[in-house]
């Protein structure tokens, strides 16, 4: 008989203190134990052999020490892990420069790939449905575009940024947000709340702002494929590579969907047919004392259609068979370059084009869009208690299309605005643990004229950093662009109507913020994040559905106002043993005050919540994700009081179930169900979907008789399957 007497022991500690419940292994054995509650260890029974020993406990960053063990050999390895704090994740949305978490006086929620790998998604717009206050909103039934919308707030409230970029706006709005790589993301940082001190118009209801990877520290080559029970499939390639001294990440992602679905009995597509790539190019150059130069680019084109379940491509714009098909190309490059001085000087640019070429039935609907942004900044400090950022920037956005909008039958008139704009933000520490936060910002729009936005924020955090207390005020703006925002309302048989020119809105916001850490006796580690907020607007844009039922009519609240308010709490809870939830739940309030009567604002829900669960089976290396919402009762657009169809939506919930499988460090399995519950809206919500063209109907004398599809809460897919594979080089 043989047998081995070698042995690893030791003892665990976070600083002096004892860590007990520590997982100890050897990677890629199955030898493996846990501390005691003394925080001591010990291996035995290994081979003769060189090893990694890993030392792993959550809320901890793991260590992992090479080992030699020669027969007969008792070794002792004492281990110290370092907390490994979210507080200490840096991050850029909040004051346009890296910072702690921990010491950012704007709120900023991170997420990473690995939470967007629990219920994974072919577009961005899709992957936010589950993070608590942040909703997809899909405003067409038959196209299927939507926007973003944060607290309650339409998606043209909310600012999309890519790398700290403006790149997601105006007519991008609706399509801009499919084909972005998930896997080049670094990270998903959001800021509930104005930002328009720091970014402009549109930051209004808040930022998304996605941070790609940095080439040289990408893996080599990834892959993350997978494709549903209904036909769908989806691919992201990720490929580094070098070009003498500059480091490359190269990014590709391709989404298919081509098999028509009925499930409602409507006639029309449950889920729009997509054909869609997109290619993704960042380039990071290499300068004297590591100064930053950073260009990307990425290219996107997308085909797609819905409609009635026999439309073919050449029924398009036709009478004969009803379906929505649009054509989208779409460029976009972006980057940084630091001045070549002793100051921080930084200039930031973007630049993007976006054609679209689509029908609405037998409505055309043609558009190009130019927007240009250039940016300069410079971080300093004054003293010892004021770090200061100032900048100037300007964007020019250029917008044309086939409609009265922008001309007449006998003359074109493209939209142009030019808007510069100056900015100055001073963060004073006032104490160790507290801060205070001032920013103002002018900006001169060539049609509006000059807007001025300001802002106060004030952090304070506990000697032991368990507790985080921020407190802000700030002014928010936008000069609207409604046209392009809303333009799938043109679907079916509504039009959009301006009663007079829009003004710039402003709008008022207070929000105090409150996070506290808990660790417990056992190491588990629980995060709470409470947030009040309440945004008070004046000169609010607001979409008139009822006075016309064949228009959507905007307008300026000129007599009243709108508020949004409300109170949401997020938890973060990891356990020792593999356990780990993410939840949270908004309560809110949106609603329209004019000539002294208050209404809730449309397609808005008055409760959501989300949650993530996750329990990984480390004996077999599988890790179980259920991810879900439930969002409460939505008051919805109707054609007059004869429409057959519910006012208000139903308390739903989109439930979903995940089992990821890691074959090898560098390959992995997974699969699952999405909408387990297989939720829906109701049949008819598509009203009239049998004469969508309004053959032989007066709709001015019964509105109720019209084709109408804006009728839209939820998406209208299924149950449904799914399985795929990720792939990785390091």
């Amino acid at each position: 008989m043989f047998s081995q007497n070698n042995s690893v022991s030791g003892k665990i500690t976070n600083s002096s203190n004892a860590l007990a419940y520590v997982n100890v292994y050897l990677k890629n054995s199955k030898i493996g134990t846990a501390s005691n509650e003394n925080g001591y260890y010990k291996l035995k029974d290994i081979p003769k052999g060189n090893y990694t020993l890993v030392a792993s406990s959550v809320g901890y960053q793991s260590k992992f020490i090479k080992i030699s063990v020669d027969e007969n050999q008792k070794i002792t390895q004492n281990l110290s892990l370092s907390e490994d704090d979210s507080l200490d994740e840096i991050v850029i949305s909040g004051t346009m420069k890296p910072v702690k978490k921990l010491d950012s006086p704007v709120p900023v929620e991170v997420y990473s790939p690995t939470f967007f790998m629990k219920n994974p998604s072919p577009s961005i717009f899709e992957s936010m449905e589950n993070i608590n206050g942040v909703r997809p909103q899909v405003n067409c039934s038959v196209c299927n575009t939507g926007d973003i919308h944060i607290n309650g707030l339409e998606g043209a409230y909310t600012f999309v940024m890519i790398d700290g970029m403006p790149i997601v706006s105006g007519l991008s709005t609706v399509y801009g947000l499919t084909g972005i790589p998930q896997a080049l993301i670094e990270r998903v940082e959001i800021v509930k709340g104005p930002a328009s001190t720091l970014y402009g118009s549109e930051a209004v209801g808040g930022i998304i702002n996605i941070i790609t990877k940095k080439p040289a520290s990408s893996p080599l080559f990834t892959i993350d494929s997978y494709a549903s029970s209904w036909g769908e499939v989806n691919t992201d390639i990720g490929l580094k590579y070098k070009l003498g001294k500059t480091n490359a990440l190269l990014g590709i992602n391709y989404f298919n969907y081509q098999n028509p679905i009925d499930n409602n009995n409507d006639g029309f597509t449950d889920l729009t047919l997509q054909n869609r790539i997109s290619i993704f190019n960042k380039f990071d150059f290499e300068r004297k004392n590591n100064r930053v130069f950073t260009v990307a680019g990425r290219y996107v084109y997308e085909d797609r259609w819905g409609g009635e379940m026999d439309w073919t491509p050449e029924f398009r714009g036709g009478t004969d068979i009803y379906g929505e098909s649009i054509y989208t190309s779409r460029w976009e490059t972006f980057g940084t370059y630091q001045l070549p001085t002793d100051e921080k000087l930084n200039f930031q640019f973007s630049a993007n084009g976006h054609d679209q070429n689509s029908y609405y039935g037998d409505t055309f609907y043609k558009a190009d869009q130019f927007i240009a942004f250039g940016q300069l900044t410079y971080d300093t400090t004054f003293g010892k208690n004021h770090d200061v950022l100032m900048g100037v920037a300007y964007r020019y956005t250029n917008y044309d299309d086939n409609t009265t909008a922008t001309g007449s039958e006998t003359e074109n008139d493209p939209s142009i605005t030019h808007l510069p704009g100056i900015f100055i933000q001073d963060e004073i520490t006032l104490a160790p643990k507290s801060k205070l936060l001032l920013g103002a910002r002018y900006d001169h729009n060539n049609v509006h004229g000059s807007v001025f936005s300001p802002r106060v924020n004030y952090k304070w955090n506990s000697d032991n950093n368990e507790d985080v207390l921020r407190v802000s005020i700030g002014n928010g703006f936008r000069v609207a662009n409604v046209f392009t925002e809303d333009h799938a309302a043109l679907t079916g048989n509504r039009d959009v109507f301006f009663e007079d020119e829009l003004l710039p809105e402003t709008s008022w916001n207070a929000n105090i913020n409150y996070v506290k850490k808990i660790v417990t006796n056992n190491n588990t580690i629980i995060n709470l994040d409470g947030s009040v907020f309440y945004t008070h607007f004046n000169n609010k844009i607001v979409a008139d559905y009822e006075t016309d039922t064949s228009k959507i009519i905007y307008g300026n609240l000129d007599d009243g106002y709108a508020v949004s308010k409300g109170i949401s709490l997020n938890t973060d809870i990891n356990f020792r043993n593999g356990l780990s939830i993410i939840a949270g739940a908004t309560l809110m309030d949106v609603s329209t005050t004019e000539e002294g009567v208050t209404e809730r604002q449309l397609l808005t829900e008055s409760f959501s919540g989300t949650w993530s669960i996750s329990y990984k089976i480390k004996s077999i290396d599988l890790l179980l994700d259920y991810t879900g919402n439930i969002y409460g009762p939505m008051d919805l657009p109707l054609l007059g009081e004869n429409d057959p169809r519910s006012p208000t939506s139903p308390w739903y919930s989109i439930q979903n179930i995940q089992a990821t499988k890691k074959i090898s460090n560098t390959f992995e399995v997974f699969g699952g169900v999405k909408n387990l519950l297989n939720f829906t809206p109701a049949a008819n919500s598509i009203l009239n979907s049998d004469n969508p063209f309004d053959v032989g109907v007066d709709t001015e004398t019964n509105p109720e008789l019209a084709f109408d599809p804006a009728y839209v809460y939820a998406g209208n897919q299924g149950i449904r399957m799914f399985v795929g594979l990720r792939y990785k080089i390091q």
